[in-house]
């Protein structure tokens, strides 16, 4: 069973109610959530919200540790069989739709990271800046370079990586793979919200992060030493907060760019999984219906 949506959109509340109503246990599909000390601006859930319901692969690795799509499916598989085993329903819940298609249909093989060639690509993307190297890797392999942001700059780096190792473009590994592996029955329900209701939960929440202490959040995982450079410290919330902290931005621009850029994420998210076709997209607020359709799909399952 897998519960997807926007960020704000209600995933972890009502995955929390299914999984109570159903007998169920939850793992985490969201890529920042896995991280440990980065709870409010990952919107991690709380403890009363894990309360009754086991969670899984929340604060799994430190910020500064590797992980990645290939890892959460080598951790989430052998847990599928275990909720299975224990005879509960397993709930897949996040946002992060290549973590939750790698799960269920595959992952395509790549070469692993090559050491000195990311050096290389790492000195050329502080020399030249992550626009350069989105504008190499576009006349490189056009198709990849449209699915990345140009300020994404770890995916970019993977990309030209990937290419550089095997050859071949990394848009031509993907389709020749299709995710075409599918070992579970599965559903996929998708938490429709209104957009202009979407954004305004997103403002509110930005606002209330900030409130509840995501500034110390980052300062503590600043004191540990983690470097501002790191791929989770990059991510939304924690970015914005560090140019906060370093003088760059007053508490209210920061508080006004984090709901701008968390906006587009959202956006971004909505463009993924509306491009899948297996998603049945629901209202949030209807709970009976998620219900329902859930135990309608277990009864059709053989």
């Amino acid at each position: 069973m897998v519960i997807a949506g926007p960020t704000a959109s209600g995933k972890t509340r009502l995955s929390v109610e299914l999984a109570l109503a159903l007998g169920g246990e939850i793992i985490n599909a969201d890529s920042m959530q896995v991280y440990r000390g980065m709870d409010i601006g990952t919107a991690k859930p709380t403890i009363d919200e894990q309360r009754g319901v086991p969670h899984h692969l929340l604060d799994v690795v430190d910020p500064d540790e590797e992980f990645d799509a290939a890892m959460y499916r080598a951790r989430a598989i052998p847990l599928i069989s275990e909720i299975g085993e224990r005879g509960n329903r397993c709930f897949v819940v996040g946002g992060t739709g290549l973590y939750i298609r790698g799960l269920l249909q595959g992952l395509f093989r790549c070469p692993s990271k090559d050491r000195t060639l990311r050096e290389s690509l790492n000195r050329e993307l502080e020399i030249q800046g992550s626009a350069a190297l989105h504008g190499r890797l576009e006349r490189l392999d056009p198709e990849s370079a449209h699915r990345i942001h140009p300020n994404d700059r770890v995916r970019i780096l993977r990309a030209l990586e990937v290419m550089l190792l095997t050859n071949r473009k990394r848009s031509q590994l993907v389709k020749e793979h299709a995710f075409g592996e599918k070992p579970y029955n599965y559903l996929k329900l998708g938490l429709h919200v209104e957009r202009k209701e979407l954004y305004r939960r997103i403002d509110e929440r930005s606002s209330k992060m900030v409130e509840s202490g995501l500034v110390e959040e980052t300062e503590r995982l600043l004191s540990k030493g983690y470097s501002p450079d790191l791929k989770p410290m990059q991510a939304i919330g924690y970015r914005h907060v560090v140019r906060y902290l370093g003088g760059e931005w007053s508490l209210a621009e920061t508080i006004r760019s984090l709901q701008r850029d968390t906006r587009r994420y959202a956006k971004r998210q909505l463009t993924w999984f509306r491009k899948d076709p297996e998603v049945t997209w629901i209202p949030s607020e209807h709970f009976e219906f998620f219900l329902r359709r859930i135990e309608t799909f277990y009864l059709e399952v053989p």
